[in-house]
């Protein structure tokens, strides 16, 4: 079925064009370089993955809680609106809020398909192309699975909403290859990974939490080699070039922070939007998950080396600099280790089958 027909709002406000600069970067030392770099571009090569194989996708899920999260994770959970609301009204709720979550997750993945393609063209070394090109397949193969869920199992979609496509066109509309890396690698692909690890490790549904556990093994290469490339290069910056650099991060932050109120789901069920996103201010839930968002950003901001007072300020007001001593190459680890765990639990449990 068309995608067309999933989305709950108007479908021409998924599309948007804009115009963008790069400049092609060609070079012609194909062996002085970093080698971190070319490491992990092996590594890349060696955790190709097929979505359509690895993943179970005859596992069924509950049409009403798709990802099987506990409704304590709804903003409006235990409010006068949710207790006014039978059980036919929550799961609705409940399955247009995951839906929408989803949707996000799809649409950014696409967003970092058309970002890393242009860093394959615009980044100045060999090694970087090299890994850029396997992360093009790696996110190409993320909108496939995303989708696949969505039309298979939840039958429902929504729009990009309109701060990630803001963050996304400023992303892949800069002509200087660092600052795709830096939205895209380091605060696109960092939130996404905190989103993806409260499914992952909450999720009661053995397949929406098998692929987020995928995903994330795929994004923390991501990350690493965001953090490698940029860790190199912006100590070589002037004062005036970091101090843009780091508007952009506090800028960005903000804007994502304030994006998880979807608006969008309130709007679409009838439901009091203004009553709704002021239940979402108030939830602590909330303030805990918007807050844990940040936990991937913060130490990949800081070994970047943007981490002058404005940032440090930004993430002070956002209570998130507890985050600053989170080692960032240990939770990259035990992504990777989680997403070979369920490997090896599919393995149990298609021997036993087979038994």
């Amino acid at each position: 079925m068309s995608s067309t027909f999933l989305y709950k709002l108007p479908v021409e406000q998924t599309q948007w064009k804009f115009d963008g600069q790069n400049t092609t970067s060609f070079t012609w030392e194909y062996e002085d370089g970093s080698a971190d770099l070319l490491r992990l571009y092996g590594k890349g090569k060696k955790q190709q993955w097929d979505a359509a194989e690895r993943i179970d996708w005859s596992l069924e899920t509950d049409p009403d809680n798709p990802m099987g999260l506990d409704d304590r994770a709804i903003a409006i959970y235990g409010t006068d609106l949710w207790n006014r609301l039978d059980d036919k009204g929550r799961a609705h709720v409940r399955r247009n809020l995951q839906a929408h979550t989803l949707s996000q997750f799809m649409h950014g993945e696409q967003g970092a398909l058309i970002a890393t393609s242009k860093i394959v063209q615009t980044v100045p070394s060999i090694q970087a192309k090299f890994y850029a090109a396997t992360q093009v397949m790696d996110e190409a193969r993320h909108v496939e699975a995303y989708a696949r869920l969505l039309h298979e199992k939840v039958k429902l979609a929504y729009p990009i909403t309109p701060t990630l496509a803001a963050l996304l066109e400023n992303t892949i509309a800069d002509r200087r290859w660092d600052m795709t890396y830096l939205g895209m690698q380091v605060l696109i692909e960092g939130l996404a990974l905190a989103a993806f690890q409260r499914i992952r490790d909450t999720s009661s549904n053995p397949l929406a939490a098998a692929v987020n556990a995928y995903v994330m093994q795929d994004e923390a290469r991501h990350v690493a080699f965001g953090r490698l490339a940029l860790r190199e290069y912006y100590p070589e910056l002037s004062d005036a070039e970091r101090d843009e650099r780091e508007d952009f991060v506090v800028e960005a932050c903000y804007q994502m922070r304030d994006r998880f109120n979807q608006t969008e789901v309130w709007q679409n069920l009838g439901l009091p939007v203004k009553e709704c996103i002021e239940a979402v201010d108030r939830s602590e839930y909330m303030r805990m998950f918007r807050a844990r968002l940040f936990s991937r950003v913060v130490p990949t901001v800081k070994d970047i080396g943007l981490w002058g007072p404005r940032v440090r300020r930004a993430f002070g007001e956002m209570g998130v600099m507890e985050f600053a001593q989170v080692d960032a190459q240990a939770m990259l680890d035990n992504d990777n280790r989680v997403a070979e765990d369920f490997d090896a639990k599919r393995f149990v449990t298609d021997a036993l089958g087979s038994a």
